[in-house]
């Protein structure tokens, strides 16, 4: 028996969600409001379409707080992180998921014909792979159980 697996697409469509994003030379202080607004850690930077980079409260905090400068004067670009790692549609939830661990990353863009389509978080991926795991073992005990009735003996 095998686990079936979602692909990213799969994911994204399951629970929807609006791609939240801003531009290099956006400041910094105005990515932290939306940050805020939208309860989210992360935002990507967008160059009209094209993903450039991602930015967090960590780079704030690392490249902007401690380093004495102010997030009124400081532009996106200045501190976001230019090195994006990002899956396609069909790259798997196990797939996603080793990426992250890989890289240590908390947030995987999701690309497609070079076009960003969503953003799967580390809680999105984990909470996939709980769930196909319950699905799973329901699975295998419903085929137990038909096993031991089936047969009238224990396994």
């Amino acid at each position: 028996m095998k686990k079936e697996r979602k692909t990213a697409r799969q994911m994204l469509s399951g629970n929807p969600r609006e791609v939240i994003s801003v531009g290099p030379a956006d400041a910094v202080l105005m990515a932290l409001r939306l940050m805020a607004d939208q309860d989210v850690t992360t935002v990507l930077v967008l160059h009209g379409r094209d993903l450039v980079g991602i930015l967090s409260q960590r780079d704030y905090a690392r490249k902007v707080e401690l380093a004495g400068r102010s997030a009124a004067g400081t532009k996106v670009g200045e501190i976001m992180t230019t090195e994006v790692y990002y899956v396609t549609p069909q790259h798997t939830c196990e797939q996603c998921l080793t990426l992250m661990h890989a890289r240590r990353i908390r947030h995987l863009p999701v690309i497609d014909a070079g076009q960003v389509i969503g953003v799967l978080s580390s809680g999105d991926v984990l909470e996939e792979l709980i769930q196909e795991d319950e699905r799973f073992i329901s699975m295998l005990e419903h085929d137990m159980l038909y096993l031991t009735i089936d047969t009238g003996g224990a396994y």
